[in-house]
């Protein structure tokens, strides 16, 4: 799709599961990792330079008290849009409803590093005014998901840590079938900083 795509970056959640084990102070998004090109940043600097660069708006959500996320948010020429909740469903909402004037949305979570640019470049090409575009590694569905403008009103209408995924069931989903285990690779504990190409 050659308009204009937001492309979102969903950063509120508060990473529970991995200050579990890190410890509580510990923000997963601002844990350093070495990236898929070899070089160490934090996990949402790897997010963040392989966002597209193209003609759609580029917006991250986080919560107000992620003071260095949004500072690295804008480092990287993102508008940062600040929620109370942190919920992904709330998130998404909110951020589809900021940028309605789009034609379509590529949504990245802010916690996977190991993902390809050219995976996400053809996820965005992949995505039709009313379709979902996903990728697909080793027959799984992965991120980023692209959807389309006739997704607008649903994504508005979602809510609470419930995401997008029951709107798979009535939409026409593309899959693209790509070799790329990063699109499967969270950090959802600290071991996951590390990448292995055998997801």
């Amino acid at each position: 799709m050659s308009e204009a795509v937001a492309a979102i970056v969903l950063a509120a959640g508060q990473g529970s599961r991995f200050r579990q084990v890190a410890g509580a102070d510990q923000d997963k998004l601002l844990a350093l990792c070495v990236g898929r090109e070899g070089v160490e940043r934090t996990v949402l600097e790897h997010v963040l330079l392989g966002l597209p660069h193209g003609p759609g708006a580029r917006l991250l959500v986080t919560t107000a008290d992620r003071v260095e996320v949004i500072r690295l948010a804008r480092a990287y020429d993102c508008r940062v849009l600040l929620i109370e909740s942190t919920g992904m469903g709330d998130s998404l909402a909110a951020a589809v409803t900021a940028t309605a004037d789009q034609a379509g949305w590529l949504v990245l979570l802010g916690d996977m590093p190991f993902i390809l640019p050219e995976t996400v470049a053809r996820v965005m090409e992949g995505i039709e005014d009313d379709g979902i575009c996903v990728p697909v590694f080793q027959g799984e569905q992965g991120h980023p998901v692209g959807f389309g403008r006739s997704f607008g009103p649903a994504l508005m209408g979602l809510s609470g840590d419930r995401g997008a995924k029951p709107l798979f069931a009535g939409g026409k989903v593309r899959e693209v079938s790509v070799e790329d285990p990063g699109v499967l690779w969270d950090v959802d504990s600290p071991e996951c900083l590390t990448f292995s190409r055998k997801a």
